[in-house]
């Protein structure tokens, strides 16, 4: 009976320390995607983790993914709840590509206005289209 019960004790360590190591790193990749938090409007919200997927092209609100961003960056997002035409989260998403070093982008404006000085590439990417609401 003794064995049992340390085999049982072992067996619920060795998980529990799985559970330690992968949760750092599941984390760590969510925030290299831009998921779990965005820039609206130059403010830092909260999303639903994980997003899911829509169909190809069916995206309503433009999402700007920060490609080689600085160090802070985060995924943009021109809408949310209270602001403008906000359609839920159903993201249409454009890869935002750097032609000089990069900087800080927060806003929709932030994004366009680099986009208008020459310093990024906006790109439509319909294929990656996906729903991940705003929480309040």
């Amino acid at each position: 009976m003794k064995r049992i019960t340390t085999i049982l004790t072992a067996g619920i360590l060795l998980g529990l320390l799985a559970v330690l190591i992968a949760v750092p790193v599941a984390a760590k990749e969510n925030a290299a995607v831009g998921f779990g938090h965005l820039y609206l409007d130059g403010e830092t919200v909260r999303t639903n983790v994980p997003p899911s997927n829509v169909k190809p092209g069916s995206g309503r609100d433009a999402f700007y993914r920060i490609m080689d961003g600085a160090p802070e960056q985060l995924g943009v997002a021109a809408v949310g709840p209270g602001t403008g035409n906000y359609h839920g989260g159903q993201w249409a998403v454009h890869d935002v590509t750097w032609n000089t070093t990069p900087y800080l982008l927060t806003s929709e404006a932030d994004v366009l206005d680099a986009a208008d000085a020459g310093d990024v590439i906006i790109t439509r990417v319909e294929s990656a289209d996906f729903r991940c609401p705003i929480q309040p």
